[in-house]
């Protein structure tokens, strides 16, 4: 993407060298300016130069543009011309003095008017000692509303970068709070997937027990009561399930029971479902299929499920690959599309919080970000 020059030249003014280099620039400004027009005084001379030499400091130490200030103010009182190194010089002073807010504007403005006023006076006092006019505060006039205008405008660009901060900070909280809020949802969804899982294996443990009893012959009293007793507290931890599940609800209506959860057998009818949509997608599977924890499998397939949603979503028209990997000791899984590719697109939902949060409540890792050759690339591992 190229940079515009205005971007250049932000980027450039908000480097640590801009105030040097303008600083130097118009200091040797100021000194070719005090050679080519030779009629000035050493007070004249010394307030120029001064007044440029300081601006190099004036980012690390904005104080020290009020002496830049003053410089001008003395070297203009002390003759008749003001200099353009010098008026510059003025300018820049006073809007780094309004952009630090070194102190109230209108303070400054105040103070830069009296002070103008001064000057002015003291002219007049020159030009005209025995004759006074209106006309003659015209260079007051002028100096006030150019100190006006500079301070004005470095205090409006401080306020618009303040404000552009604080929206920014805001922002950032209010993504952090949807993160929280999105990661915390997936936890209930995540916990009432296992509440299915587990209950199905308990219930099956209760119903074992309790036709061992009829199913077994010979059975002694001693092992019937322990079977009698395994099958009542399978339905104990089957009750107690339910009511976690009651407080993981958030929605009054959900009445969702103990449906079978998907596996990474079932990978077979997603594909399926993106493909009869128009998605072009491709699944591999490589190494020796082992039997996994229910847990690592419902998760892998919902990182699949969510990593072709975003295909669908942000990418349509894209060809994914869908690589499950059974290694030794855990299962990689990865999704790759070759459509934009663009940075970010995944973040655009809570989906991406989601796949974290899954790969993360089973100690795995999940990574997304563009892909090497373009696209987008989810990739996740989980221990087993």
């Amino acid at each position: 993407m190229s940079i515009s020059l205005r971007q250049r030249l932000r980027a450039w003014v908000a480097s640590p060298s801009y105030p040097w280099v303008s600083g130097g620039t118009l200091t040797a400004f100021a000194a070719v300016e005090l050679v080519v027009v030779p009629r000035h005084s050493l007070v004249i001379a010394l307030g120029v130069l001064l007044s440029a030499a300081a601006l190099p400091w004036r980012r690390a130490r904005p104080a020290i543009a009020a002496l830049s200030a003053s410089a001008v103010l003395v070297s203009f009182a002390a003759g008749t011309d003001l200099y353009i190194a010098a008026a510059v010089s003025g300018l820049v002073a006073c809007y780094t003095l309004g952009r630090h807010r070194v102190t109230h504007p209108a303070l400054l403005v105040g103070t830069g008017s009296a002070l103008s006023f001064a000057a002015n006076v003291w002219h007049i006092a020159s030009w005209h000692p025995r004759s006074y006019s209106v006309d003659l505060l015209a260079e007051w006039f002028v100096l006030t509303v150019a100190v006006l205008a500079a301070v004005s405008m470095g205090d409006a660009v401080r306020a618009r970068e303040e404000t552009q901060r604080e929206r920014t900070a805001a922002q950032a909280r209010l993504l952090a709070m949807e993160r929280r809020q999105a990661a915390e949802a997936e936890r209930a969804v995540i916990a009432r997937e296992l509440h299915d899982v587990v209950s199905h294996s308990v219930s099956v443990i209760a119903v074992q027990a309790e036709s061992a009893t009829y199913t077994t012959p010979d059975l002694s009293p001693q092992a019937r009561e322990g079977f009698q007793q395994i099958a009542t507290s399978a339905r104990a931890s089957m009750a107690e399930l339910r009511r976690l599940l009651g407080v993981l609800r958030t929605d009054p209506e959900d009445r969702t029971g103990t449906a079978p959860q998907p596996t990474l057998d079932t990978l077979g009818e997603l594909i399926a479902q993106h493909r009869s949509v128009g998605g072009e997608v491709e699944l591999r599977i490589s190494g020796d299929r082992v039997a996994l924890p229910t847990s690592c499998e419902l998760s892998a397939y919902r990182i699949v499920q969510e990593g072709l949603n975003n295909v669908r979503r942000h990418a349509p028209g894209a060809h994914a690959v869908v690589e499950i990997d059974y290694r030794p000791d855990r299962l990689a899984v990865r999704i790759a599309d070759d459509g934009p590719g663009a940075p970010g697109v995944a973040h655009v939902g809570h989906g991406l919080v989601g796949m974290e949060e899954r790969a993360a409540l089973l100690g795995g890792k999940l990574t997304a970000s563009p892909g090497p050759d373009g696209g987008f690339l989810v990739e996740a591992e989980f221990p087993w």
